[in-house]
């Protein structure tokens, strides 16, 4: 029911002869990898690829086994015809799941009709912003991974999901995302749970640009300071991941009210908010490590609220390390250690008044 072919390079016609062979058997899953379209000797031109691309429509018109295709690592060695005619053909296809992967693909149609798709793959390509814009047919989309594209627009890429009702799982990391205009409206897809929008270049404005219902979100290694208070009510939202962006210190709760997991690794937190868990009364684990802490005496509320979170600290110690200052740079928190007297004002003047 499975078959892989590695390091294809065949003219246009023999690799259709083979898919042809393929789909008309049990396979339900085909993968290749390392495919090399070529034309004949001679330059091919549109009007010779064309019964090819018959062969391609009388291929996916067939009602067979095959339930997954997998296209990874392709390179087109055909020139001077129309290649949308060749997109349209993939877009029409008759089965669940389509992956076609570095494949220096530029773009992609929306089906005619509505699609049988439950899970696209168009990972490390070309796409851009205009992909499947005002597009109602793929209604069964679930799982939708773009990574590693060309995609600018935030705003876009959520009118893009609009109008897919079953979309739960959304692939964004890898892109040129920017969200930069305050009460631009965005709209998504009410059924998307998860959504990656790790390694763009968000700032604070994308809490502004956010789906309503998400589950569980990822916006690491971005641009964000700062997680504005009373902008983003996601009440749904149970983890989030901030690491690697430019943090100052713990965000706040206030419109995550279900969050259970929270990633701030790889900030700027000099000195962490030691009232976290009561603002955020549901996390069961927070990674905060790897943080350049400021080993000093308002670090010890920290310190003392890793005591009383019954473990809740993910990494403690080894990920807890003091940065600053110099001298204690490479010491573990929970090695760091203060006097009352150091840290109390009051009582260290009142010593020194009763010694004078």
């Amino acid at each position: 029911t499975t078959v892989t072919l590695d390091a294809v390079d065949l003219q246009w016609a023999i690799i259709l002869q083979i898919f042809m062979l393929i789909w008309y058997s049990p396979v339900e899953h085909l993968t290749v990898r390392n495919l090399t379209f070529r034309g004949p000797l001679e330059k091919l031109t549109e009007y010779a690829f064309q019964p090819l691309l018959s062969s391609v429509e009388q291929l996916i018109s067939l009602d067979g086994s095959m339930k997954a295709l997998t296209l990874e690592h392709v390179r087109n060695k055909v020139y001077y015809f129309n290649q949308e005619i060749l997109y349209r053909q993939f877009s029409e296809m008759n089965i669940a799941n389509l992956t076609i992967a570095d494949a220096y693909m530029p773009h992609m149609l929306c089906p005619n009709k509505t699609s049988s798709f439950q899970c696209l793959n168009f990972s490390h390509n070309a796409l851009t912003d205009e992909l499947f814009q005002n597009c109602g047919t793929l209604v069964d989309l679930k799982l939708l991974i773009l990574q590693k594209n060309k995609f600018e627009s935030l705003r876009k890429v959520s009118f893009m999901t609009s109008r897919m009702k079953s979309l739960t799982y959304l692939d964004m990391s890898n892109n040129l995302l920017r969200h930069d205009r305050a009460g631009v409206q965005c709209q998504w897809a009410e059924s998307l749970a998860e959504l990656d929008l790790s390694s763009n270049q968000l700032v604070d404005a994308v809490f502004e640009c956010l789906p309503a219902n998400v589950q569980k979100l990822s916006l690491r290694n971005n641009q964000i300071s700062n997680v504005p208070s009373g902008v983003a009510e996601l009440k749904s939202l149970e983890e989030l991941n901030l690491a690697s962006n430019r943090l100052a210190d713990l965000p706040g709760c206030g419109g995550f009210t279900s969050l259970q997991f929270l990633n701030v690794e790889m900030n700027s937190i000099l000195t962490p908010s030691a009232d976290f868990f009561q603002s955020c009364p549901r996390v069961r684990e927070l990674q905060a490590g790897h943080n350049p802490f400021q080993c000093s005496c308002e670090l010890q509320a920290f310190i003392r609220l890793e005591r009383r979170s019954g473990g809740k600290l993910f990494g403690w110690p080894a990920a807890y390390v003091c940065e600053y200052p110099e001298g204690l740079r490479g010491t573990e928190l929970k090695d760091f250690h203060l006097s009352p007297l150091a840290c109390n004002t009051t009582l260290l003047l009142v010593t020194a008044l009763l010694l004078t």
